[in-house]
């Protein structure tokens, strides 16, 4: 079993973004939302430590992610917060898609 900490690491990314959110701007919105999304990629990715083919909750978290951030991006241009989490979640489809594609080493 290995753990896959760019995982944890991008679930943990969304849920400070979610707090800072609330603490700069006051947006409950924004601290509602980052703790949900980071939970559940949290959750996510302790499936994924345990079987590399529970891929589904992760996927949908930074897939969903990917697209409300990303058309927020396109609407205002701003990287901050919209870019950088659009981006993060775009490259955590990328590399958990391709790792579904893999084929398993050894018998």
């Amino acid at each position: 079993m290995s753990v896959d900490w760019l995982a944890y690491g991008y679930s943990a990314l969304v849920a400070c973004g979610g707090i800072l959110g609330y603490i700069k701007a006051g947006s409950i919105a924004s601290l509602v939302a980052g703790l949900l999304f980071g939970g559940l990629a949290g959750f996510g990715s302790y499936q994924m430590s345990h079987n590399p083919k529970n891929v589904w909750v992760f996927l949908g978290a930074s897939g969903t992610l990917a697209g409300v951030m990303g058309f927020r991006f396109l609407n205002s241009w701003k990287f901050m917060p919209a870019g950088l989490a659009a981006g993060a979640s775009i490259l955590m489809l990328v590399k958990v898609g391709l790792a579904m594609f893999r084929k398993p080493h050894g018998p």
